[in-house]
């Protein structure tokens, strides 16, 4: 048998012609890695490659009115572009959250011209400029977007020509089902810790303590691990917010008078115990700290944090409006002085956008780049559509289809929680300050 460890992958036979990609939702590390490495897989198989610029901002207003333009609206990659672009910094086609599937959350809705006509105009501008591969790279909403996407296209003529789409997944919060970890997410981490680990100092110096507010809206994975990598005296996230720590709360509907029970953080238990902490820091002789909570919290705060806050187009709490880190430092600083009689003043920030563009680390450029190899490898090896590409063990590739992440009926994305007790989990818990059971509020 032929040594073909030093070849070239074998070329694959196939009849496409132009492949787009096409990044959408919030930045994070290594997305020109992604980016490269799949353009660079298309092109050296001969497949042109367009870059969809800022997501689908400009596919969703396609229309005869309004063509794609080049270089406005999408650009052609070639060689020279991607030249040592996998550990740059950005996004080199942009990003944006317009999301052309948010007027479709029932597979009856793809038969309505109306909620689809988003969806259609996505569909034609992209056959308008020749495209017939799609490479959806994005969160949980982006892979929404695109399961529906290959929905709508199932219900076209049967002489309809077909655009296959694969979806690479993206999030520094790490809280996908199908991957171990996010592209980007170590980096973040590492980014974010680095700050805790300096907060940290200034606080030792200063006799102070600090609240962070990390990144996270739906889970705790990259609260946890910067915690974990960053020293931190205790880390809340939304998968802590169980037993004496939630209760709920009933709200009245003015129009329909419809009640409804939504889950809400217990803040009578959740801030003494964070108190609870410094606390026993101070009988330890440690009378500074850093405490890290997950952004995703807002969405358990009492209705009256929230009066007047708005949602975005995906349904999620405008988080930026609420400045939950500024809501915990205030009370913490009154539960202190209530338990202690003392005066203490918790300094309140956020962290997280400085961390979404951060320089990647090589980890995140070599599991960017397998998975962009990955969409190649799925549209044109393995002929397939409607997957998600993930990579596990040696950032082995697997593709996971949309029907195993998405809910048939609700056609929505099933987050990816910290499982309760799981080692991850413990590691926290082993490496924060212990508090005795006695110390905890009841």
């Amino acid at each position: 048998m032929a040594d073909n460890t030093l070849s070239r992958p074998p070329k694959t036979t196939h009849n496409f012609r132009r492949a787009a990609i096409l990044f959408a939702g919030g930045p994070a590390p290594a997305a020109n890695a992604v980016i490269s490495a799949a353009a660079t897989s298309f092109l050296r198989n001969g497949i042109e490659v367009v870059g969809i610029k800022h997501g689908y901002s400009s596919l969703v207003e396609f229309g005869p009115k309004r063509p794609l333009v080049e270089g406005v609206d999408y650009v052609n990659v070639d060689h020279k572009m991607l030249g040592r672009t996998r550990n740059s910094q950005g996004i080199m086609i942009g990003t944006a959250r317009a999301n052309p599937g948010k007027m479709v959350s029932h597979p009856s809705h793809l038969s309505d011209p109306e909620r689809c006509a988003p969806l259609k105009a996505v569909y034609e501008g992209l056959r308008s400029i020749g495209v017939d591969l799609l490479v959806s790279i994005g969160g949980d909403d982006t892979l929404k977007t695109a399961n529906k996407f290959k929905m709508f296209q199932e219900r076209l003529p049967l002489d309809a020509h077909r655009i296959p789409i694969v979806h690479l997944p993206k999030t520094i919060d790490n809280d996908y089902r199908g991957i171990d970890f996010t592209f980007g997410y170590f980096t973040a981490v590492d980014f974010l810790a680095r700050e805790v680990r300096n907060l940290l100092a200034d606080a030792e110096a200063n006799r102070s303590y600090f609240l962070a507010e990390s990144m996270g809206r739906s889970a705790g994975w990259l609260a946890y691990g910067v915690a974990i990598a960053g020293e931190a005296s205790l880390v809340i996230s939304v998968e802590d917010i169980v037993g004496s720590y939630e209760t709920t709360e009933e709200k009245v509907d003015p129009g329909t008078g419809e009640k409804t029970t939504r889950k809400v953080m217990n803040m009578q238990e959740v801030i003494p115990r964070i108190v609870a902490t410094m606390t026993t820091r101070e009988r330890e002789g440690k009378e500074y700290g850093v405490i890290v909570i997950a952004e995703g919290l807002a969405e358990f705060l009492p209705s009256s944090y929230l009066e007047g806050v708005d949602r975005d187009e995906h349904g999620h709490i405008n988080i930026t409006a609420i400045n939950l880190h500024d809501i915990f430092a205030g009370l913490i600083s009154k539960e202190y002085e209530r338990q202690t009689g003392r005066q203490r003043k918790v300094n309140a920030l956020q962290l997280g956008y400085e961390a979404r563009c951060a320089k990647p680390h090589a980890f995140d450029v070599m599991l960017g780049s397998q998975l962009g190899v990955g969409a190649y490898r799925a549209l044109v090896e393995e002929q397939l559509d409607g997957v998600m590409v993930s990579a596990s063990g040696q950032l082995q590739l697997e593709y996971v289809p949309f029907e195993d992440l998405v809910d048939p009926e609700t056609l929505v994305t099933v987050v990816r929680y910290i499982e309760p007790d799981s080692d991850f989990q413990r590691l926290t818990r082993f490496l924060e300050t212990y508090v005795d059971r006695g110390e905890e509020p009841r």
